[in-house]
């Protein structure tokens, strides 16, 4: 008999779907994983934004915050300033915390979770030095507001700069 839409049809349309792992199955952590504090520094001088590009993965050649993992008993406040001084040679005073962000890695396939971030983001006013990548950062520079939307980075890490600058009543120029 010819079933052109009954059940023989939606099983073989079930099993194509069912090939791509974010339509069937929610991704599972991999054995053990557990998050991961790390900071994120949004530093700003004047319009300028400061922006590593990320030398190892996730997200390696991507444009990003400088920061990094958080060690034990570090107070986050020192951890970011630590980790901006190690990734750029920048010397910055925080001014408040901007947003705290789950950055949640899956494989290829996309059926399980690798690595999961959660990420504390300030913002800073620079106050010395000129960036210079060190650590794990492959480049490290600043760009006016009105360049970001060019470079290759996270949306997340646009909001959170977009966030950071409206803190200090700046905003970004150019096409929306």
């Amino acid at each position: 008999m010819n079933d052109p839409f009954g059940t023989n049809s939606l099983r073989g349309l079930q099993d194509i779907l069912c090939n791509l792992p974010a339509m069937c199955a929610t991704p599972k952590p991999v054995e053990d994983l557990r998050p991961v504090p790390a900071v994120g520094v949004v530093c700003f001088r004047d319009s300028e934004v400061l922006l590593i590009r990320r030398g190892t993965p996730p997200k390696q050649g991507e444009w990003s915050l400088p920061g990094g993992r958080v060690e034990p008993g570090e107070p986050v406040r020192d951890a970011a300033l630590r980790e901006l001084k190690e990734e750029t040679g920048v010397d910055a005073v925080l001014i408040d915390l901007v947003d705290v962000v789950d950055a949640v890695f899956k494989n290829r396939g996309g059926d399980l979770i690798t690595r999961h971030y959660v990420l504390i983001d300030f913002v800073a006013q620079w106050q010395s030095g000129e960036p210079i990548a060190g650590d794990d950062a492959a480049d490290a520079r600043f760009f006016h507001l009105s360049d970001l939307e060019s470079l290759q980075m996270w949306d997340e890490t646009l909001r959170v700069i977009d966030a950071a600058a409206a803190r200090l009543g700046l905003e970004r120029e150019g096409p929306e």
